[in-house]
């Protein structure tokens, strides 16, 4: 995978630019290597971001050929809940097709985990978009490991992607791991089943999404009033690679060996250079622990 391959851009926001706005995001992730653009059909109301991107860029087939579209289903637009019944996936991956303006998508996933879900229907679901040629792989997001399992007891097609919230403010991935047999140390609940080292055992590729975001939602890392130690061993290490503290940013994640994917929400060209330039930076063991602890994770 190429350091660019390793960054996609998130389409959520671009519901607020004009059509030469998009294009010129749209341009900039391409100059830098970026192939992989992130959809949902709940991105800008009710598949708004999806037509937005289509009627700005109005791609030619090769051009199509070129990128990577992906996008994501089972949030209930305008309703309370999830549907991951086979007629709901199959729907809203076919409104996707049509507003996404492609004969395609390279990927679908389930955006949030169903409670009420049935396995052999999100089945049917794959295998008629399969064979009829409208979805070549499948994931999900927001799921736990077992719940991938028990998707599997029905689903035939490889899971293989998983969209989860990772970075430097939202660390619980991996910290409950470097913290496990803490007994009564917060960071060691077990919130996913071992979701890192079972991505990693099974082949599922993880994206991480608001990769610079303090918590759920809590504000960027970079803001005042976030993370004032992160913040400045950001700073320093920057200086010493020369780089941005977004790239150093990025760098934490990609230097997992879980080999994670970066989906940015930005709508700024600068900032998706800095995460590619992020990636081709190999931090040391001792500049990703610091980092670690500078965002108020423990280290034993």
């Amino acid at each position: 995978m190429s350091d660019a391959a390793r960054i996609g851009l998130g389409m959520m926001r671009i519901d607020t630019l004009e059509p030469d706005e998009i294009r010129e995001l749209y341009r900039g992730a391409r100059d830098v290597g970026v192939t992989l653009f992130d959809h949902a059909d709940i991105y800008g109301g009710d598949h708004g971001c999806e037509r937005r991107f289509s009627e700005a860029l109005r791609l030619t087939p090769a051009e199509r050929g070129e990128i990577v579209l992906q996008t994501k289903c089972g949030i209930r637009p305008g309703h309370h809940g999830f549907d991951f019944s086979a007629e709901y996936i199959v729907r809203r991956a076919e409104e996707s097709l049509k507003a996404l303006d492609t004969e395609y998508l390279d990927v679908l996933m389930l955006h949030r985990p169903d409670t009420l879900v049935e396995p052999d229907e999100v089945a049917a679901a794959f295998s008629q978009l399969e064979a009829a040629g409208k979805v070549r792989y499948f994931g999900v997001s927001n799921h736990t490991s077992r719940q991938i399992e028990l998707l599997k007891t029905s689903v035939a097609q490889p899971i293989r992607v998983n969209q989860v919230q990772f970075g430097l403010g939202h660390a619980a991935l991996v910290a409950q791991g470097v913290a496990a047999n803490m007994e009564g140390l917060k960071q060691s609940a077990d919130r996913d089943g071992g979701l890192l080292e079972y991505a990693r055992i099974n082949g599922v590729t993880l994206e991480a999404w608001s990769p610079f975001q303090r918590g759920f939602f809590g504000g960027s890392i970079f803001e005042q009033g976030g993370l004032r130690d992160l913040q400045r061993v950001l700073g320093r290490i920057a200086a010493e690679y020369d780089t941005s503290p977004t790239a150093i940013a990025t760098a934490w994640i990609t230097r997992h060996p879980a080999k994670m994917r970066v989906v940015l929400g930005t709508t700024k060209t600068h900032r998706i250079a800095d995460a590619v330039a992020g990636a081709q930076l190999s931090l040391t063991r001792s500049e990703w622990y610091e980092l670690f602890a500078a965002a108020g994770y423990e280290v034993p």
